[in-house]
């Protein structure tokens, strides 16, 4: 079965994303719920063998196994995605210093009403979430959002 390339995908993201207030909620909403997820994540009990280092976990093998999957789109795009990973990790290491309560907490409700947006652009554009169609969508909404950055940026990917 061959792979899609990076603008296939985008062509049948896009599909579903031609509205523009359902554009503007995914440039808040999908970055929102990846953070969140990463934090969730983060928070999650590990298998002793992981708890040796302070940033080996789910959030982190996660990340590694998405971006594994970019790289395949196009290296471009991982890199950004990496970037992006990186500063969520860092939100994350100064969220765990600075504020007494459990990163769990802030990360739930966000990632709830991130998802709540979500579902009103899609009502607002018409059509349901992509994924619903293909989990793999999932995947495929922040680097969708980072080829816009890209082409504005005249970045290739």
């Amino acid at each position: 079965m061959a792979t899609k390339s990076a603008d296939q995908w985008f062509a049948e993201y896009g599909e579903s994303h031609r509205h523009p207030t359902n554009k503007a909620i995914h440039w808040i909403c999908v970055p929102t719920i990846a953070a969140c997820l990463l934090a969730l994540l983060w928070e999650a009990p590990t298998p002793p063998a992981l708890e040796r280092t302070w940033w080996l976990n789910w959030a982190t093998l996660l990340a590694a196994a998405s971006l594994v999957f970019y790289v395949r789109l196009s290296p471009s795009l991982a890199v950004g995605m990496a970037i992006f990973v990186a500063i969520v990790v860092v939100g994350i290491a100064l969220y765990e210093r600075w504020v007494a309560a459990p990163i769990w907490q802030s990360a739930s409700l966000a990632f709830v009403l991130a998802w709540v947006g979500q579902f009103i652009g899609h009502s607002i554009e018409g059509k349901k979430p992509s994924f619903f169609q293909d989990v793999q969508f999932l995947l495929i909404g922040p680097i969708w959002l980072l080829s816009f950055v890209y082409r504005r940026l005249g970045i290739p990917y």
